[in-house]
């Protein structure tokens, strides 16, 4: 499977890689986010649903775990699984309405859903790099590997 990565000097570059790889986003996806607490996962998803036509804050589901947006023909679903206690919780929020064919859904902290989520097609981490950060993206399914091969010919 395909692996790409790039460097972000700053937010904006972030907010930059999430518009990007909503536009490469053509299918319904799952892709997970992995980092260290402040590597700008939030900030990814932001520039992904704006990305995708949201107008106005992205509000972090920190709290609540989902945050479902309709963007014209597509449900995007932001999940931020950090203060999960128990991933059979999942269960109770109706986890699997989430992941149709016509959603895209964006899972920060995935590792505390394991065994309620389903399979990636991409992960992307975020890793410090001095005061930058660097996206590592990672092809899970051959439609994350397309998704990657897209991002990889069509630089911003």
């Amino acid at each position: 499977m395909k692996n790409w990565q790039i460097d972000l000097s700053d937010a904006e570059q972030t907010v930059a890689l999430g518009a990007r790889l909503a536009r490469a986003c053509q299918q319904a996806s799952v892709i997970y986010l992995a980092g260290d607490l402040g590597a700008g996962k939030t900030t990814l998803s932001r520039g992904f649903i704006q990305g995708k036509g949201h107008q106005g804050k992205v509000k972090s589901p920190t709290y609540t775990l989902v945050e479902p947006y309709q963007l014209g023909e597509w449900r995007v679903n932001h999940f931020d699984l950090y203060r999960l206690a128990d991933p059979e919780e999942l269960e109770f929020i109706g986890i699997r309405d989430y992941f149709a064919d016509d959603c895209l859904c964006i899972v920060e902290w995935p590792e505390k859903g394991l065994g309620f989520l389903p399979e990636a097609d991409l992960l992307v981490e975020l890793v410090y790099c001095g005061e930058q950060r660097r996206a590592e993206i990672s092809a899970l399914t051959e439609q994350g590997q397309q998704i990657v091969e897209w991002l990889s010919q069509n630089e911003a």
